[in-house]
């Protein structure tokens, strides 16, 4: 668990937000009255990089019937992210507004989904192409690897050579994984990027491992991503 000590210059911490990898591209593909539909979601973190996945779909499979989209992105305020969907021709509200539905009940930001559809000559009707479209986004999305973000530090530690390898490995003991070792002609500057939550023990520990002879600096602040678990959807609404 976090610890609740306060770090240094900062007050506490807005909740955290959850996304999917930036490298997750997912697909599942559901094939209901001959009717095939192909979801597929990633990581986008703005409209527009969300217009161009949407493009990138829409290149792959060019004779689909419909391509039917839903996105939810960070607005300029946290809590009120900006949403956009679409039905793409299917009739209205039957696609576009249950897949944003979805989408907004995995909790995720910063993620789109398409549903390709390749029509199979039976109509699904409007109670049908809901579910169907649902459905294309809960199987997509279950069990997708999801990464909670979260305030951090990039702080700079400079040791003399000697101490910097030893130090190194201590502080990835301890859980900090994320550092980078740079080396001058005199000396070597690590620098970690550390949970804001988590500032204050990096401080103590590498006065202790040190014994005081080096104390972290400030760089700026930032977010880091860290591992939160997979997504858990329930099946059809059936």
């Amino acid at each position: 668990m976090a610890s609740t000590r306060h770090s240094r210059g900062h007050s506490a911490t807005p909740p955290p937000t959850f996304m999917l990898p930036h490298a997750a591209h997912l697909r599942h593909e559901l094939t209901i009255k001959r009717s095939r539909f192909i979801a597929t979601a990633a990581r986008v973190d703005s409209l527009t990089a969300a217009r161009d996945f949407f493009a990138h779909v829409h290149a792959e499979f060019p004779d689909a019937r419909h391509h039917c989209t839903a996105v939810r992105v960070e607005g300029e305020i946290a809590a009120q992210p900006i949403t956009r969907s679409s039905d793409d021709g299917e009739p209205a509200g039957t696609a576009g507004r249950p897949m944003l539905g979805v989408l907004t009940a995995s909790g995720l930001i910063n993620a789109a989904v398409v549903v390709t559809r390749y029509f199979g000559g039976t109509l699904l009707g409007t109670g049908g192409l809901v579910r169907a479209y649902s459905d294309s986004v809960r199987q997509v999305l279950h069990g997708a690897p999801i990464v909670r973000r979260e305030p951090a530090q990039l702080l700079s530690v400079t040791v003399p050579y000697a101490l910097a390898g030893k130090l190194e490995a201590d502080l990835r003991t301890y859980g900090f994984e994320h550092i980078n070792a740079r080396y001058t002609a005199h000396d070597v500057q690590l620098q970690a990027q550390v949970r804001t939550v988590d500032g204050e023990t990096f401080y103590q520990l590498v006065a202790q491992l040190t014994e005081g002879a080096a104390q972290p600096q400030l760089i700026n602040n930032t977010h880091m991503e860290i591992r939160a678990g997979k997504i858990a959807l329930i099946g059809s609404d059936s």
